[in-house]
């Protein structure tokens, strides 16, 4: 029995460093730290690693901490003793059968609150404080949902066809529409006995003691290459990890930690505040800087892409990843899906040859292309698209380029330039001040301080 719900991580790596301290850390969103190996004789590290069925509950906080459940204890973010769950929750006593934190886009109120499940009743906190009219009957607060849930995991509206969340308890499976408070039972095979459940970064997960699968909350379907193991992926334990075999590498590892200083390839930001950052064969990505930056490798996201990604835009609920003279499309939605007929030459695209950076601003349809010191325009609604007229930048190179809520970001190796609009860009006579990309960027401490 048990849950791990709303928001929590798999890594398509052992999960990235931020180069922080512990204290920073946990503040930060429940960071991890794999440049430093657990300690064989931990006991608490011995307590989370253990193979008697994993956790009862995990879930992020309104802060972004990650909270593991076991028993009467919780682990709160990634190091430090358990704690009792009453000490932090006193309406609490004993175990938790389920936990989420809800984020309701048209329900401000209830925005981020932690949902814990426990018999036939929940409890509500927004802030962590208990929510007036709480604890509540499951049955009351989500209509025709069971108590005594093994599992539980908000689906957002997108992936679902409206905000839900999804409840599970052994061989059943109910989604629950929010807006509508009408609950259907799903039949889904694979996707039963679920002890925990989890939405990170766009993907569901369900747990299943020591074992995880991935699942497409919309039809319940798995891709290959499940199931696996937690212990590999969701917590660091001594000895255990993907691709464990090469932790010795420290090129490796430092190209899979985003504070090691080297350059990236390629950025970009969507409409939703999504960052994308690129680096060899990895990518790390961000939805907000509370639940931190975590690293995959580009073919767990996007298999039809083989080697680095040059230069990447996003438009219109599509990410772009340009390859030397070819480009992919990927529709954004209930994860990636290759546009039918890429890639294609970027000529042929764009009406451009190649280009050293590519930006796009959120919800603009104009694309930039930047060549040596040079900038040009495409408009992303005309057919065919062409580039406008070359205007001068600042900067000899630019390495990559990146736009969002916060003005322009020009790359060249481990700083940035920044400018406050594309304006503000074009009327510049000489670069702005660089900047950290690690440090400003990333949050990372500056070099010495790791």
């Amino acid at each position: 029995m048990g849950s791990a719900s709303a928001r929590g991580m798999e890594l398509g790596t052992k999960p990235s460093s931020l180069c922080s301290n512990h204290g920073k850390a946990e503040a930060a969103g429940a960071r991890f730290h794999p440049g430093v190996e657990p300690i064989l004789n931990d006991t608490e590290v011995a307590r989370r690693c253990a193979d008697e069925g994993g956790f009862d509950a995990v879930t992020l906080d309104e802060q972004g901490v990650m909270l593991f459940f076991r028993g009467d204890h919780v682990w709160k973010g990634f190091h430090g003793p358990a704690q009792l769950i009453n000490a932090t929750w006193p309406e609490i006593q004993g175990s938790v059968d389920a936990a989420l934190r809800l984020p309701r886009e048209k329900h401000p109120d209830t925005h981020h609150s932690v949902y814990l499940f426990q018999g036939a009743r929940v409890w509500a906190y927004l802030e962590g404080r208990l929510q007036p009219g709480y604890p509540r009957l499951i049955g009351e607060e989500f209509k025709g949902v069971p108590g005594e849930l093994d599992g539980a995991v908000e689906c957002h509206a997108g992936d679902c066809q409206a905000e839900s969340v999804i409840f599970f308890k052994g061989q059943d499976v109910f989604s629950y529409d929010l807006d509508l408070g009408v609950v259907k039972r799903r039949s889904w095979p694979e996707v039963t006995n679920c002890s925990a459940a989890v939405h990170w970064l766009g993907r569901y997960y369900c747990f299943q003691g020591t074992l995880f699968l991935r699942f497409q909350p919309a039809t319940g379907q798995v891709p290959p290459g499940y199931r696996r193991d937690v212990r590999d992926y969701f917590m660091r334990c001594p000895g255990r990890g993907h691709g464990h075999h090469v932790r010795r590498n420290t090129t490796i590892m430092a190209t899979r930690n985003h504070c090691s200083g080297l350059p990236f390839q390629a950025f970009t930001a969507d409409d939703a505040g999504r960052t994308y950052a690129f680096r060899g064969g990895q990518y790390f990505r961000v939805d907000t800087q509370r639940d931190g930056w975590h690293s995959w490798p580009l073919n767990h996201t996007w298999p039809e892409l083989v080697g680095e990604v040059d230069n990447a835009f996003s438009w219109d609920k599509k990410i772009y990843l340009i390859q030397g003279s070819q480009v992919y499309i990927y529709l954004v939605g209930q994860g990636y899906t290759l546009v039918e007929g890429y890639p294609r030459g970027l000529q042929d695209e764009l009406g451009i040859p190649g280009a050293d950076a590519t930006f796009t601003c959120p919800h603009s349809a104009e694309l930039f292309v930047i060549r040596g010191s040079h900038m040009q325009q495409v408009d992303l609604n005309q057919s065919p698209r062409q580039p406008g007229p070359k205007e001068p930048i600042p900067h000899a190179h630019v390495d990559s380029a990146m736009c969002n809520a916060k003005g322009v970001h020009l790359f060249q190796g481990g700083a940035f330039h920044h400018y406050s609009t594309v304006a503000e860009l074009r009327a510049s006579t000489r670069p702005s001040a660089p900047q950290n990309v690690t440090t400003v960027l990333f949050g990372c401490p500056p070099d010495g301080q790791h």
